[in-house]
């Protein structure tokens, strides 16, 4: 499953608010381009000069959505819970915690002498589908779930794809998917494929 928007806030947004600045607010819910996305946002916090350390304050802040932590619970009791993001660890860490560290495939950051970002390294390209892929390849039958556009090809991957809690125009480009916006509907409709 997909970790911002799913599990918890969209991280820039929570940045968005704490700084001011509108753009920040922008995620792959908004921008399909996943580069094009990063590269605006690493412009911003560039000429804002915003390190990594300011966001990881506000992350620090950002607690898991209601309901968040009884439903990844209930999923492991079940099942295995892998979540892949395109986040990255650095930002990824503190969450985790609060999660009760499940399994997190992301990426990584990287940064100058000043703490200031400078770059993202993705493990591969469309890494979500890759890992849905390989987990296929693996034998095992998998249910994937997410709500922004940079989770679609993770969705039509795998044997099963949920859009939970997306937005109504990325419901509208991908209406093959069963839209869920709670967990309780969400465990209702997993109890009959676990």
């Amino acid at each position: 499953m997909d970790l911002e928007g799913v599990l918890v806030p969209e991280i820039w947004i929570a940045v968005s608010e704490r700084t001011g600045i509108e753009k920040l607010r922008l995620t792959t819910r908004d921008v399909s381009d996943y580069d094009e996305l990063m590269q605006m946002r690493l412009k911003i916090l560039k000429e804002n000069h915003l390190t990594l350390s300011d966001i990881q304050d506000v992350i620090n802040s950002v607690d898991p959505l209601e309901g968040a932590n009884d439903f990844l619970d209930w999923v492991r009791d079940r099942s295995q819970a892998v979540i892949l993001s395109d986040t990255y660890y650095e930002f990824a860490l503190p969450l985790m915690k609060k999660l009760s560290y499940p399994t997190l495939f992301c990426n990584n950051l990287e940064t100058d002498e000043n703490n200031t970002i400078v770059n993202y390294h993705l493990r591969i390209r469309d890494g979500k589908k890759m890992a849905t892929k390989a987990f296929k390849d693996l034998g095992f039958r998998v249910i994937s779930m997410g709500d922004s556009y940079n989770d679609t090809t993770m969705l039509g991957e795998a044997d099963v794809g949920i859009l939970f809690r997306p937005p109504e125009n990325v419901v509208r480009k991908f209406s093959q998917h069963r839209v869920f916006y709670e967990y309780n509907e969400l465990k209702t409709y997993l109890k009959e494929l676990l």
